[in-house]
Parts: structure tokens; sequence; C-alpha cells
């Protein structure tokens, strides 16, 4: 198809309507972006085809209508000509596990994107084998993102449609794309999200835990004093809670909830949606428990129910004066005071007003004490 110039060719046609092309009559204008259309021109005179003057005379004398059809078409034309194909970043969430987990709008935009970004080639290279899927891959993850993002940026400028994947699941959720993110969206590039597999959600709507609400932490820290102090942290949360943990901490982990945060119910799912998933459900001590006797292996899913009453009251420790708790919660925990006094509070069944009189009336007590002797 021959491409819009938005020139006008005038073009006489003799009016079969009026049986001449003289005064008084109709001409009719033929625009050169399309073969089709002819704008009919009112004329007052006689033109001769060898009439150049004439003709570009008469190109100018037509109808109001035909004109604004005419400076709409050209517009548009010119507008289609200087417009850049926008490029796009989408966001696309694969199988955890099972291959079959996919969307079919995954599989589409997977085979429209002119780019795939992933965690792992290798892997990610499996799942489009299996659908037949053929696009140029490229790596995109913690150790790189730093200068991989801008250049898929500049890509996208260019007009191409980028998919990020991750190994598992949704890209970003404890996996790298935050900075891929952020700078798309500064420099104006969508982004679109195409939801797909998640881990947390499969292990919770399983868990037989309370779901309506919760909190999802992601991996706690590797280090055993950097995860006390994630935990202690956790001791104020009354929602289910939600952990990822490699399988070669994951019993050190339980180990150490159940000692700060009380003998929760909970649930460790390994491998969702694999073949050989499995479900450990009960209270934190039955977990250890079993992972002492088989350690776990594969991808695991730590869920803490919120605690029980009388449990979260026993967990106050009555030979240690509130001032005392607070001053351990804000070293150990790396909170302040406000929110250690809180979390003291809880321990005890108080509220934070009663136990911010109680550790005051303490502090006057034995200062009083102290006086008299």
């Amino acid at each position: 198809m021959r491409r819009p110039s938005g020139r006008i060719k005038v073009d006489l046609k003799k009016d079969h309507r009026k049986g001449s092309s003289t005064a008084g009559g109709k001409v009719w204008a033929q625009v050169a972006c399309s073969p089709l259309f002819y704008a009919p021109i009112r004329s007052s005179r006689s033109v001769s085809a060898t009439d150049s003057t004439g003709l570009s005379e008469l190109a100018m004398d037509w109808s109001p209508k035909a004109h604004a059809r005419l400076v709409a078409m050209t517009g548009k034309n010119r507008a289609d000509d200087q417009q850049i194909p926008a490029g796009c970043l989408y966001l696309v969430g694969t199988p955890i596990g099972n291959l079959e987990d996919i969307t079919l709008r995954a599989l589409r935009i997977l085979k429209e994107a002119d780019q795939i970004a992933c965690e792992d080639t290798r892997h990610t290279q499996k799942l489009l084998t299996h659908y037949d899927i053929h696009k140029p891959l490229v790596s995109y993850h913690e150790h790189n993102e730093l200068t991989r993002a801008p250049e898929l940026v500049m890509a996208m400028e260019q007009g191409s449609k980028i998919a990020l994947v991750s190994d598992a699941g949704m890209p970003l959720v404890s996996d790298p794309g935050h900075r891929l993110v952020t700078l798309c969206l500064r420099h104006r590039i969508p982004v679109v999200p195409i939801p797909g597999p998640s881990a947390l959600l499969a292990s919770l709507s399983a868990s037989g835990l309370p779901a309506e609400e919760f909190l999802f932490v992601g991996f706690l820290p590797a280090r055993s004093g950097e995860r006390r102090r994630a935990l202690e942290r956790l001791r104020i949360e009354e929602r289910t809670i939600i952990l990822y943990e490699a399988p070669h901490r994951v019993a050190e982990g339980v180990a150490q909830a159940l000692e700060i945060l009380g003998d929760r119910p909970a649930c460790l799912a390994r491998e969702v949606t694999k073949l050989h998933e499995e479900f450990l459900r009960g209270k934190l001590s039955e977990i250890a428990r079993a992972l002492g006797e088989r350690p776990a292996r594969g991808e695991i899913t730590l869920i803490l129910g919120p605690p029980d009453v009388a449990d979260a009251l026993a967990q106050g420790d009555s030979a240690q004066s509130l001032a005392a708790r607070v001053e351990e919660l804000m070293h150990q925990a790396k909170l302040d005071r406000k929110e250690a006094l809180k979390l003291a509070a809880r321990e005890r069944g108080l509220t934070r007003r009663a136990a911010y009189n109680q550790m005051i009336s303490n502090q006057a007590r034995e200062a009083s004490g102290g006086d008299d002797g």
C-alpha cells in the first residue's frame, strides 16, 4: 500500500450530474493520500487540464467540509509519520514448580516480547522450550542489575517490549527488579504486571492459619544475630507472618522463632506445586522436632499464626522487671523506647499506658526506698 504523502493532486472530473465542467458546474480534486477520495470544488470559471495556474487556484477553492476532511487526514498522517513506537516492561509471573501453572496471557506476552530478561537464562530456557517459545534472553540478577537496568531502559525507549521474569513466581517479590521498575517509571515507560503463581499465597491458602490479615517478611537475615533481632521486632505482631527460608537454615530459624515468639501455631510448606510437595502443620515445637528427625529440602515457606492469648501472657518474664525488659528489647531488637514498651506491655497482658504507669511507679518506689536507706 502506498504511504500517504499528504500532498494534494487536482484532477478535473466531469460532473455527470451537471453535464459539463464549465462555470457553474463542479469539478473534483483527488487527494493523493487516498486515491478513492474526491473532494468537490466549487469553481466560478472553466479550467483546462493544461492550465497549471488555474489548477493551483482551483485546489484552494473547495467547500469548507471538504477542506476540514482534508486537514484532518493530512494532520493524522503527519502524526503517524512522527510517532515513535513506545516500549513497555512486562512483569510476568512464571510457575513456581509445575510448568502447567502459567496463564495464557503470560504465554502470549512471552511470545510477543522482543526480549526476555531473567535471573537464570538456563532456568528460563527450560520453560520457553516446553512451550516452544523462541526469544532472545538476557540475564538480569542482583549482581548485574546496576548496569543492566539502564541498558534495558534504553532498548525500551527505542520501542522494545521487554518481559521480566524470575526463576519462580512474580518478579520483585524477594527477587530482583525493583531498580528496573523505578527506572522505567522515571523515564515514563509503561510497566504492566502479568499476574501469576506465588509461593506465599499458595502456601498460605493451604496452611490452615488465619489469612484475613498477614505480614510477608520475605527472607530473614542469614546471620544468627541479625535474625534474632528481626524476630524480636516481630514479637509485637498479631497477624499471620509469612517467611521464606533456605533449607540449610530453616531448623535454626524455627528454633529461634520458638524461643523468641513462643510456641505459635505454624505451617512449614515445602516444594509447593512440585512432585514432593509437603506441609508440616502444628505448633512450632512440633515442627522443630520434625526437622530434627528429618531435615527439610527444597524451597521452603514458613507461616506463623497469631499467638494464643495464654501463651502470650506466659511469655512475660515475671522475674524480670518491666524496665529491664524494655532496656533488653531496645538493645536486642534495636527498638525505640516507645515500641519496646509496647512490646513488653503486650507480653504481660497490659496496655501501653498501664505499663508506662507501672514502670513510673516502680521507679518512684525504688527511688523512695533508696532515700530511706
